[in-house]
């Protein structure tokens, strides 16, 4: 599956709608950007079952602003709704199906568990 690109306007949607969304942002004017790219687009046609996104942060300072994208490129994976995993950097094509393949394996449930405790949980100094 080729990569789509994601604006303000199918950002949302794309991830309510998907179980698995990995997101990079980038810039054309970014070189370890562009050498990242190949390798997001190859690993993509391995993984038909998941939306592989790009948002590019000049057209689309918004949505890199939203979500404290400070550097690039940065991956970002959601999943069921889910921000689960998001770094600056370019991934070397191992790691990242290596990503892709914990990202399967997580326990969905466990994970909104722990997300529920550590919401409930009081803060401390």
């Amino acid at each position: 599956m080729a990569t789509q690109v994601l604006d303000r306007e199918t950002f949302e949607s794309t991830v309510d709608d998907n179980e698995i969304v990995i997101i990079d942002f980038w810039a054309s004017w970014c070189g370890p950007c562009r050498t990242f790219g190949p390798i997001y687009e190859q690993v993509s046609a391995n993984h038909p079952d998941i939306v592989f996104a790009k948002v590019d942060t000049e057209a689309e300072p918004e949505l890199a602003g939203a979500f404290g994208v400070m550097s690039i490129p940065t991956v970002m994976v959601v999943r069921d709704r889910v921000v689960l995993y998001r770094q600056p950097g370019a991934l070397p094509e191992a790691a990242l199906e290596d990503l892709i393949r914990q990202i399967r394996e997580l326990d969905m449930n466990e994970v909104r568990r722990q997300l529920v405790d550590s919401a409930s949980s009081p803060v401390t100094d």
